[in-house]
């Protein structure tokens, strides 16, 4: 079998998405995102609705109904950080002004392993299931289980920062 031979111009790029138009959702196959350790479905799907809501995105009450179908996960991920301190010495002048010194200094890195909390978003449109947005932000895996709801809807506010598309 040979190449084709026939090049449609019109299939590319793609036509833009009106966004306009989204404006309900339901969870992709009906599933609420799985749990973990950190959240339960419930509380993540609470937090992924709240923020939706922010954008206008109103969860469909009739699943078939909706516009998009959303999916989200949260992921533990490690990451590296680095940290530079730099320290120095100095030989110089005595008390009476005489002219000679010297400076020298180096830097002492440190690199060490964090764990961070990411939150994955993505929305495929319902008519014809192809992804029209993806969204992800991270946060510090490592507070009080106190503060995790909150990291987590500041993460996932951050994720829908971009949503929609400009």
């Amino acid at each position: 079998p040979g190449a084709a031979t026939h090049f449609d111009r019109s299939a590319y790029p793609a036509a833009p998405r009106d966004f306009g138009r989204y404006r309900s959702w339901s969870w992709q196959d009906g599933r609420l995102p799985a749990g973990n350790t950190w959240v339960t479905p419930e509380q993540m799907a609470e937090i992924v609705n709240a923020g939706l809501d922010q954008r206008g995105l109103r969860q469909a009450h009739d699943p078939a109904g909706a516009d998009l179908r959303v999916s989200a996960s949260l992921r533990f991920e490690k990451r590296l950080r680095q940290y530079e301190d730099r320290s120095g010495v100095y030989y110089g002048n005595d008390p009476w002004g005489d002219r000679y010194g010297g400076w020298a200094s180096a830097p002492l890195v440190r690199t060490y392993e964090v764990q961070v909390a990411v939150v994955y978003l993505e929305f495929r449109d319902a008519r014809d299931g192809q992804v029209v947005w993806t969204g992800s932000a991270e946060t510090d895996a490592s507070g009080e289980r106190s503060d995790r709801n909150q990291a987590l809807r500041e993460a996932t506010a951050e994720a829908l920062g971009e949503y929609p598309p400009r």
